[in-house]
């Protein structure tokens, strides 16, 4: 634990092999493959297959997630009692041809727009709103991507830049790639990725005609001021 740790603090991000085993990984599928896609949160074209909202859509998933293996890694990797804000599942087909250039997650999931001191960029999307908030919140946050498939350089491995975390809001046009190193985070299927929200991060377009699917868990251990209400919390 001391070793994920100590990763998270330093380059904002870790890899953790088979947290959840073949057959863990089938039943997510099933769920996920007979969820009832008819509601706004599915999005399908021929490069992206997602769910927003998805522990909410599928909800029969959560416990078989949130088992006391995964709830007893995160409680070891993090002292404060954390909780989901938001998730979300993607699946890059084996001929897509999405991309995501460099950038930070700044934004997080509300219940409704209102006044507040250091919430700024306020936008709303499918009913859904989001705004960036103070970055003690985003500082305090982190981010769970349970991988379904091998994942690498040629699928869409998320590419990081390690430590950018520490550098608060860092603009992906102002990376100096003379001081600056990329890393691709490879993960076996069964396999999580954790991650601060503010690392600097981006994902190829896929190469090799392999599937990558990934569960997307977002986490805060603050509630937030004035009434604002996190939308998915869990």
């Amino acid at each position: 634990m001391n070793i994920y740790q100590n990763q998270i603090a330093k380059n904002g991000f870790t890899v953790i092999d088979d947290v959840f085993s073949e057959e863990q990984i089938l039943q997510f599928c099933e769920k996920i493959e007979n969820a009832n896609s008819s509601s706004d949160t599915f999005r399908r074209s021929t490069d992206l297959f997602a769910i927003r909202q998805f522990l909410k859509e599928v909800p029969d998933i959560y416990p078989l997630i949130f088992n006391d293996t995964f709830k007893n890694l995160l409680a070891g990797l993090f002292t404060e009692d954390h909780f989901v804000v938001k998730s979300i599942y993607f699946d890059k087909p084996e001929q897509s041809n999405w991309f995501v250039s460099y950038h930070q997650d700044l934004t997080i999931s509300v219940n409704k727009k209102m006044e507040l001191d250091g919430f700024t960029k306020w936008t709303v999307k499918q009913g859904q709103f989001a705004v960036q908030p103070p970055l003690h919140i985003l500082e305090k946050s982190f981010t769970v991507r349970i991988h379904l498939d091998d994942t690498d350089a040629n699928n869409g491995a998320l590419k990081v830049v390690p430590g950018s975390h520490l550098k608060q809001i860092y603009r992906p046009e102002a990376i100096d790639w003379d001081k600056e190193t990329e890393f691709t985070c490879a993960v076996p299927r069964g396999g999580v990725m954790i991650m601060k929200p503010l690392l600097l991060h981006s994902s190829n377009r896929t190469t090799n005609n392999n599937k990558r699917r990934v569960i997307h868990i977002e986490f805060c251990c603050h509630e937030l001021p004035g009434g604002l209400q996190w939308s998915e919390r869990i």
